[in-house]
């Protein structure tokens, strides 16, 4: 059952692929700027950035706005801005391979990011190309899971106060750090993404976002080495669907409450996806700190788990170093969190973790219709229930006591 159900939902996603390249093609351009006719060389050596960032400028200041076109071929291009606000708004169309420099002496500090869009209303990039980190070359320089003054990597695309975005059709390859940025933007779809890294490479999380509101996220798949996405501090309003995620740690609020006057995140609907061979599924992380904020209004429905090792999973006791305290009880308040409609197969015995504060308990928490039997052949499924109150409806797989 469960096998005949992914290969639907491959299938499904490999027919929407289709279908979306061939209408990225038929898109019209208008107002054209060219990066080869501003000096770009398409052989993987010159350095583009001086021509990338002046096709950008002139199609910006462009009454009406302006297309940045980024043709086949392959383009390096370092540490770069594209900047607004510009004179209407402005496309940005990559059908060739743009490639970040493998040396990290480029990037200032390691922690200047890539690519930046700051400050547009009116943002399109699509096109079907792809976006290549080149991460291999520095992930063995990533030290923060046991150096507390490490260097930040840099982040392959952001996107900072952008008002009315859409994101599709685009690959993104093997990052440094996360794949994609988004914060301070509202109104913003992501839509036909494809995020690539190995299972191993470190803090590659697909897309996270922070202090937005209203982006969705859909028909996307997600490969990586840590969150396929993830909700960060004043994440509001945020819709995921028919999502793939995996390899990857899943789809995750947080962490959460590690720095003082964080934002809160409300009303998150993560709906119609699917996690194959996850290190977890669902999950909210918090830190134990005095730090305080709200996780509610939260939707996980009909979603499909395959071989998940934390199929759904609450932890208010998040510590993933030695540089941390995780007998402080978490601040955090999470309440009104929804979990509907979610099968498949769990690689952990514990298919249900619930680990919450014991300061403030978790507070309605809804478990509906939920079948996540153990996979191995030395147990049974179970379900773990610290300090949560809620109510159960419908059938369990475990059985749930809230």
């Amino acid at each position: 059952m469960e096998s005949s159900r992914l290969v639907t939902v491959l299938l499904q996603n490999f027919s929407i692929f289709f279908l979306f390249t061939c209408v990225v093609k038929a898109r019209p351009y208008t107002n054209v700027f060219n990066v080869l006719k501003y000096g770009a060389v398409a052989d993987g050596k010159t350095d583009c950035s001086k021509a990338f960032w002046t096709a950008w400028t002139d199609a910006c200041a462009w009454n009406g706005g302006g297309t940045v076109l980024i043709p086949k071929g392959n383009y390096l291009v370092g540490p770069t801005t594209f900047k607004g606000p510009c004179k209407g708004p402005i496309d940005f169309q990559i059908q060739g391979v743009v490639n970040a420099p493998s040396d990290l002496s480029k990037f200032k500090d390691y922690s200047y990011d890539w690519i930046r869009f700051q400050y547009v209303n009116g943002l399109y990039v699509g096109g079907g190309g792809t976006f290549h980190g080149h991460g291999s070359s520095a992930w063995s320089h990533n030290d923060c899971n046991k150096n507390k003054n490490c260097r930040f990597l840099p982040i392959s695309i952001r996107f900072d106060f952008i008002n009315y975005g859409t994101v599709e059709g685009i690959y993104s390859v093997d990052s440094k750090s996360f794949h994609i940025n988004i914060f301070n933007c509202n109104n913003m779809k992501f839509n036909y993404i494809t995020i690539t890294a190995p299972e191993d490479s470190p803090n590659t999380d697909g897309i996270h976002i922070g202090d937005s509101s209203f982006i969705s996220i859909s028909h996307s798949n997600i490969g990586t080495g840590d969150d396929c996405i993830s909700f960060g501090a004043g994440s509001n309003n945020i819709h995921v669907t028919n999502v793939t995620c995996g390899p990857g740690h899943g789809i995750s609020v947080g962490s959460l409450g590690k720095i003082p006057k964080e934002g809160n995140v409300v009303g998150l609907i993560v709906r119609n996806c699917t996690f194959i061979g996850t290190s977890n599924g669902v999950r909210i992380k918090t830190w134990g700190t005095s730090n305080t904020n709200f996780v509610y209004n939260i939707t996980f429905e009909d979603i499909f788990m395959n071989n998940v090792y934390n199929p759904i999973f609450i932890d208010q006791e998040y510590c993933p170093n030695s540089s941390c305290n995780d007998q402080t009880p978490s601040k955090v308040l999470i309440k009104d969190v929804h979990y509907r409609n979610i099968w498949g197969t769990s690689s952990s015995k514990v298919a249900v973790n619930f680990v919450c504060s014991r300061s403030l308990p978790c507070q309605k928490i809804e478990v509906k219709d939920i079948y996540l039997p153990y996979n191995g052949n030395d147990g049974q499924a179970s379900a773990n229930c610290l300090n949560v109150r809620g109510y159960t409806v419908g059938k369990q797989l475990p059985k749930i006591r809230l």
